[in-house]
């Protein structure tokens, strides 16, 4: 091996070494070896998918059986590795990894030995009720990450999308405010198809003011996508993707931080890979999200077609102002639906109409009174 090879060999080894050790933080680790932190996590990146730094060969190769020490410090060195990872996951990542891992009851007596489960997170991770969809893609969840100060001291919006199943992250995308989202959509339908419903939360672009609809919510009635809020004030509706957001900050975040909106692209685009590829989930029997999820086969539509709406009930077009004028009453609608064609379809058996926008009723009025009681699409 060359001189120069085998120094950068060394120095790649003693970084892991560094990193294993828990001591300092990678930043820190970086600056002492001179390196950048895109190279140090490139290099331990590597060294987490193929567990070394140096080459090695292609032919098949049997282990001998490890001693007890051996076990305990392959374990140990999986922990340091993934420190938020519990006995399930690092036994799951080991067999994948073409180890021959001790059970999962060993694992977890020799974390707990060496004091590396706190009781919070033995709290944490009790098992409790799962509600999920059956399929991909039936339900995807989006929500913005808190908000981070990044080191050029500007303020970063990850804007996340989960797919409720398998709970495969579709999309992490650092945004510089909560706005025009619809771009970021866009591309993720253009790459993994379209989903049957879509969960936020109340925000004020994902959710219209004075009960009317936003042209986001329209945007995703367009693509035949229905969007559902989760309830005010009962985060727990969105369960799923606040325990993403959680994992998200414990195993990234806590790190370090993204000096600016590029930095921090390039962190969450590993991040992601990882989270999808390489850790276990619980909730999937250990599986990967990407073993699980499979894309949608409804595409998006670059162009959205003319909707033809079922004869026997007329069109109303919503004036200028958002109201329908209908049974000489004038009722609010939404400034979304201006200059829109909907139609109304009386009620066979209350005294009800229903609004109906493409495949979605939009909303219900009362025929004697023109108020609404209902504003929700479905």
């Amino acid at each position: 091996m060359p001189w120069q090879e085998r120094q950068v060999k060394v120095l790649r080894e003693e970084f892991i070494r560094a990193v294993l050790a828990g001591q300092q933080s990678l930043s820190a680790i970086c600056r002492d070896y001179g390196i950048s932190r895109k190279t140090g996590y490139k290099w331990l990146e590597r060294f987490r998918e193929e567990g070394q730094l140096e080459e090695h060969s292609r032919e098949p190769h049997q282990q001998p059986t490890k001693t007890r020490a051996e076990v305990e410090d392959l374990v140990l060195k999986t922990r340091n590795l993934y420190p938020c990872w519990g006995a399930r996951k690092i036994e799951s990542y080991l067999q994948r990894t073409g180890e021959n891992p001790p059970s999962y009851g060993t694992i977890h007596r020799i974390i707990k030995q060496h004091d590396l489960i706190t009781q919070e997170a033995s709290q944490k991770s009790r098992p409790f009720v799962r509600i999920e969809r059956e399929t991909s893609n039936e339900l995807w969840q989006t929500d913005f990450k808190g908000e981070f100060l990044m080191g050029n001291a500007s303020w970063c919006y990850p804007l996340t999308i989960l797919d409720d199943h398998a709970r495969f992250s579709l999309r992490i995308e650092p945004k510089p405010n909560q706005q025009n989202v619809k771009s970021s959509f866009i591309d993720t339908f253009r790459e993994y198809g379209l989903p049957s419903a879509l969960l936020s939360d109340n925000g004020p672009y994902f959710a219209g003011c004075r009960g009317g609809y936003t042209q986001f919510e329209r945007f995703l009635m367009d693509q035949d996508i229905l969007p559902i809020h989760g309830r005010v004030y009962h985060p727990q509706t969105q369960g799923k993707i606040e325990r993403f957001h959680r994992t998200l900050k414990q195993e990234l975040l806590l790190a370090g931080i993204p000096y600016d909106l590029v930095e921090a692209d390039d962190f969450f685009s590993r991040w992601r890979k990882y989270y999808n590829e390489v850790r276990p989930h619980a909730a999937l029997n250990n599986r990967t999200p990407a073993q699980c999820y499979q894309p949608s086969t409804r595409p998006f539509m670059e162009q959205v077609p003319k909707f033809e709406y079922p004869t026997g009930f007329r069109l109303y077009k919503v004036n200028n102002m958002g109201y329908l004028r209908f049974n000489h009453h004038q009722s609010y609608l939404s400034d979304t639906f201006i200059n829109t064609y909907v139609q109304l379809v009386p009620d066979e058996w209350k005294d009800i109409v229903h609004v109906h926008y493409r495949n979605f009723e939009i909303a219900q009025y009362n025929l004697i009174t023109g108020e609404r009681i209902m504003r929700r699409p479905r």
